[in-house]
Formats: structure tokens, C-alpha cells, sequence
């Protein structure tokens, strides 16, 4: 799945103070905290009952995983798929299935259940539950779910016929070879005995009860789970409790049931630097590193017991987008203030502001060196990547050619350099990001500065994260935001986002199901070819010939500029030396292999 990037590893993903003040009055604090406490004397609560803690910028947006678009959410920790895949070496691996046969046509999969498997409460996992978890829900077009997209095969769009063989054997045939097919068998599935009902009955607009099924305020003893951890509590805005699953099916080579912490606290704090605050007290085990704290944090190192794991550059996204919709609500309003509409709709309006955005000044003072200007959708860590030196087109910071562009686009000039378009209207648009993220604060404050520069008046304003999630999938009432995805080895992941009619199409969102349809709403050619590409790349087997397919869809991104692609930061985080087992990778993060990883308290008093 393509989502709002705040992976496990970047939870806390910290980022620079927007003022200089602001930085030390924190510094300050955090001397007075530390001379207070002694660390090598400290004894958090995770200590005492073998719990580890790490803390998020917001609250769970729900609890079902086939309505979930966004991070933070509860189920990396408490739903699995079929295949896993390795944080490491990126390699799809056994997880609720211990094996798999594939035809020899690459059409039909056969997938076999672990023996034994069960659900958090106790009643078995067969598979009953898979058939219904893709046939009655993730198929379900009646279910808004992204998962959807990624399962699409082809230009008709298909989906594989699932059926039961037996009580542990599945079978997947595909209409065509889908070359992503083994790492989209990682989508979680779900309980059939809990959530079969809810399916089938209707509420009184004849949509199933399953959409306003498992929200936040469920209790959490009622989330039936089959992953390694299940819910304990849940307080909004204060913080998210796991406890061990007893029946989850994983264990040591002696026999020794995984997991072995036995709670996992998330605390929702209100900000990064709340963050590092708890984690320098001692009163957190882990943090995303941001390149302003990294030099507060590594001399601390040793001394405070931590490590900072660096795994390169990270796997996910930043970028700016601008709302790119021709349609128009029920009651005739347009979407987008037809005037913005007109600006943003011009290629080189959104060429000169990639031209304008001094990347490098960002990566100087907002990641103080540590990280690179980002230049495509798919990560870096991909073999479908196109670098710049294999010839995908970059915006180098160059305000001339901006001005130069807009000029030559109808834009003009006023006596007191503001850019005005060819009606005489002043060029202003607000921009929104996630408020608390002081990267991405930080980050919006200076492209506001940069597009400044060639006469435009950006107005920045952070809001709640679950606000912006609304405007983006719900209301579409935005004109430009900040905001990064989560990224991987496989395109395909990112196909809910490129396909014009995915759920994360947000630059020009289509109503979904449920939702009552926009009036004109369209689809530029450009835009359908890279969704087409996306496609055609999925069915494609030769993976050289993969690479190209999807190299074109990055010359064509890069191109037509639906997103603006900002920075890369390295994947930076720190974790207590307490926990053991941590393989970091950026693709992973420290949390991968979760099940793994122990709790070891030093006797040092």
C-alpha cells in the first residue's frame, strides 16, 4: 500500500526548529532535564515490565485495515498477510503461509496455511478467512479501499478469482502474469467469524455496516487480530497500548513463542520536539533522528546508553502538489476557485516553481547537510530508479528561468515585482502541511520564502494531520500541499496513487464509493498515460523491460510536474542499547523484525 509517509521507523521523524530560538530555549532544556536525571541512574516503566516505547504525532484515524489510507496506524503491529517482506534484503518471504506453488503460465498461485494458525481470540485462521478477507472485502466495491487498486490487473482492471481449496490452501487465478502479484499478498487479512455480518448488513443507505465498522472508539478487546501484538487501550491524544498476542503463530528455533516484548506503547505527543524530549529524559526507547538533531544526539551516544543507526538515503518521499481538479461539487461549485484553477493548471506554472524551491538551502539549514534533492516517485533503493544520470530531467534552483517561464505563460509583472496573471489577480494560494512535523514546518516556511522570490505570496499553514487527511480525501478543499509517502522496492505499490481513479490520486481526487460523484471531473492525457504505464508495468515480466516502463512514467513525472519532489533525507533514528536484535535499514527501519527483538536491561546501578 501507498501511504502518507510516517513508516514505523519515521514515526517520530524529527525535523529542525523554524527558529533559531527556539532551538536553543530547547537545548537549554534539555541540559536542565539531563543534569536533573541522572541517565545512567534512570529506570523507565518499559524497564519494569518489558514494554518498549516510542511515540507518534497524532491519533489512529481507525482501527480497520481495508479503510486505512494514512499513518501512524495500529496494523503493522497487529495484522499479517500472507507473504512478508524482509526489511534487509527486500525479499518476499513466508508469513501467514508457510508456501506457495505458482503455475508454470505465472496464472495460477496456490498458497498454503501455516497449521495451527489462530486468531487473537482463539478461534481458528483458515482459509475461510482469506477468500472472505479479498472476495467480500477488498473487492468489494462497496468498500473504499486502496488495497483495491493494487490488486488490479491489466487494462480491464480484473481482479484474481480467490477460492478455498481446503481448510489451508488457497487458490489465486490471475486473468494475466502480474509481476507484483507475491508482495501484494502482504495485505492483512481479516476475521471472517467478527466481520462477516457486518458486510452483509446495510445501514439505511444501503451501504454496509463494515464502513463504520472498528473506528477508534471500538474497544479495543473487540479489534480480533492475528499479528503479533493485539490492542490493550487506547486514550486519544494520550497514547496507544499492545499487548503480546498469545496465539500468534511465530517461533524461536528452541520453540520459544515470539514476541517476546510483552507490551508496545505508542504516546502521542503534540510535536517533534515533545518527542525529544521523552526520549533524551528516558522516558521513550526509540526516535527518528532529524539532521538538526543528530548533532544534539550523537555526542550523547554512549554515555546515555543509545545508538543512532544510519541506513542511507530514505525510502520515502516529500514533495508539493497543487490540486489539479477540473470538477465541481453537487451544487455546481467548482472544486477549485477557477482562477487558482487556471494558474495551476499550467506545466509551467508548476515547472517554474520547481525551478523556484532552493532545494539546497533547504538541505543545508532544515537537514544541515544530510540529505540529497529528490527528483522522482520511486525510491532510491528501487532497481526500477531513474537517476538523473541515466537522464531523468532535475529543477535546479533557478529563479530566472522561473520568471522566465511565467512570462512566456500569459503571467506578468507589477511595479512592485508581484506576480500578477493576465486578468491583473494577484498569484497567492495557500499551502498546508501537517502541523507538529518542524520539517515539514520548516520546509513550508522556506518554500514560502523561495517563491517570495519571483513574486508570489505563499500562505503557509500547518493544520492538524486527520484535517488534512479530510481535505484530501474528503472535502478536496485545498490548493497546494506538503506531504511525503511511504516508498519500497516495488512501483506497484504506488499504483493507488498514480491510476486516476486510486484512492490517492490527490492531485486530482475522484469521489470515491460512497461519496456522492463530482460533476466534470478529468483526466489530463499525460495523466492517463503514466496510470496506463503503471499498468502495463505490472504485466510485464522482463524485467529490463520493466525498468524502461517505468522509467517512462518518471521522465513523464518529472515532465509534467503533478508533484514536486523536494529532498531526501538520510533514514536516521536512534534506539536504546536495551533493546536487542535491531537490523536498521532504511527500507525497514528499527522495527522490522519486531518479533525478534528482546529487552536486556544493564545491572549498572
Amino acid at each position: 500500500m501507498f501511504t502518507p509517509i510516517v513508516t514505523i521507523q519515521t514515526l517520530i521523524n524529527l525535523g529542525r526548529s523554524p527558529r533559531r530560538i527556539l532551538s536553543l530555549g530547547l537545548a537549554f532544556l534539555l541540559s536542565f532535564s539531563l543534569a536533573a536525571c541522572n541517565p545512567a541512574r534512570f529506570k523507565t516503566d518499559a524497564a519494569e515490565v518489558n514494554q518498549l516505547v516510542w511515540t507518534i504525532l497524532s491519533d489512529p484515524k481507525t482501527f480497520n485495515p481495508a479503510l486505512s489510507t494514512e499513518v501512524p496506524n495500529i496494523f503493522s503491529l497487529t495484522f499479517e498477510g500472507l507473504t512478508t517482506t524482509n526489511g534487509i534484503t527486500a525479499e518476499v518471504e513466508p508469513g501467514l503461509a508457510e508456501s506457495w506453488e505458482i503455475a508454470e503460465d505465472k496464472l495460477r498461485y496456490v498458497f498454503t496455511l501455516r497449521e495451527g494458525l489462530r486468531w487473537s481470540d482463539g478461534e481458528p485462521l483458515t482459509s475461510d478467512d482469506v477468500v472472505f478477507s479479498f472476495n467480500e472485502v477488498y473487492f468489494n466495491e462497496k468498500v473504499p479501499t486502496s488495497t483495491r487498486d493494487v490488486l488490479r490487473i491489466g487494462e480491464s482492471g480484473a481482479l484474481p478469482k480467490v477460492r478455498a481449496i481446503d481448510d489451508r490452501r488457497i487458490e489465486f487465478t490471475l486473468p494475466e502474469p502480474f509481476a507484483p502479484f507475491l508482495r501484494t499478498m502482504g495485505t492483512e487479512i481479516l476475521p471472517a467469524h467478527i466481520l462477516r455480518p457486518t458486510i452483509e448488513q446495510t445501514d439505511a443507505e444501503g451501504n454496509p455496516l463494515f464502513l463504520s465498522t472498528w473506528g477508534i472508539d471500538t474497544p479495543p478487546e473487540n479489534i480480533i487480530v492475528n499479528g503479533p501484538y493485539q490492542l490493550e487501550s487506547y486514550l486519544t491524544s494520550e497514547q496507544v497500548i499492545y499487548r503480546r498476542n498469545p496465539y500468534y503463530w511465530r517461533k524461536d528455533a528452541e520453540g520459544n513463542s515470539q514476541p517476546y516484548i510483552e507490551r508496545i506503547v505508542w504516546q502521542i505527543v503534540e510535536s517533534t520536539d515533545t518527542s525529544l524530549l521523552k526520549f533524551i529524559s528516558g522516558t521513550s526507547d526509540s526516535i527518528g533522528v532529524s539532521p538538526e538533531n543528530f548533532s544534539f544526539l550523537k555526542p550523547r551516544e554512549e554515555r546515555e546508553n543509545f545508538t543512532i543507526y544510519n541506513g542511507g538515503p530514505a525510502s520515502g518521499t516529500t514533495f508539493i502538489a497543487f490540486n489539479l481538479n477540473k470538477g465541481r461539487n453537487p451544487d455546481g461549485t467548482p472544486v477549485v476557485e477557477p482562477m487558482k484553477s487556471r494558474w495551476f493548471q499550467k506545466v509551467e506554472f508548476r515547472q517554474a516553481i520547481a525551478y523556484a524551491i532552493d532545494r539546497q538551502t533547504t538541505i543545508d539549514n532544515t537537514f544541515r547537510g544530510l540529505g540529497k534533492p529528490q527528483h522522482s516517485p520511486i525510491s532510491v533503493q528501487s532497481p526500477y530508479y531513474l537517476s538523473p544520470e541515466e537522464g531523468l530531467k532535475t529543477y535546479d534552483f533557478n529563479p530566472d528561468k522561473a520568471k522566465e517561464l511565467l512570462l512566456g505563460s500569459g503571467f506578468q509583472y507589477n511595479d512592485r515585482d508581484e506576480l500578477l496573471d493576465a486578468e491583473g489577480n494577484r498569484v497567492r494560494f495557500t499551502l498546508i502541511t501537517n502541523a507538529g512535523n518542524k520539517t515539514r514546518e520548516a520546509m513550508g516556511a522556506q518554500i514560502k520564502q523561495d517563491l517570495s522570490k519571483i513574486g508570489i505570496q505563499v500562505d503557509f499553514q500547518p493544520i492538524s494531520f486527520n484535517a488534512l487527511v479530510a481535505k484530501l480525501s474528503d472535502s478536496l478543499d485545498w490548493d497546494c500541499h506538503l506531504i511525503g509517502f511511504t516508498g519500497g522496492v516495488e512501483p506497484n505499490g504506488g499504483a493507488n496513487f498514480w491510476l486516476p481513479e486510486g484512492r490517492l490520486h490527490i492531485f486530482n481526487q475522484k469521489r470515491q464509493p460512497g461519496q456522492t460523484p463530482l460533476i466534470g471531473w478529468e483526466v489530463a492525457d499525460w495523466e492517463r498515460k503514466i496510470g496506463d504505464l503503471y499498468i502495463k508495468g505490472a504485466q510485464e515480466l522482463d524485467e529490463a523491460k520493466r525498468k524502461e516502463i517505468y522509467a517512462e512514467t518518471q521522465r513523464l513525472t518529472q515532465e509534467y510536474l503533478p508533484v514536486i519532489h523536494l529532498v531526501n533525507p538520510l533514514s536516521l533514528a536512534a534506539v536504546r542499547d536495551r533493546v536487542k536484535g535491531i537490523e536498521y535499514s532504511a527500507l525497514g527501519g528499527a522495527f522490522w523484525n519486531l518479533y525478534e527483538l528482546k529487552i536486556e536491561e544493564s545491572t549498572e546501578e
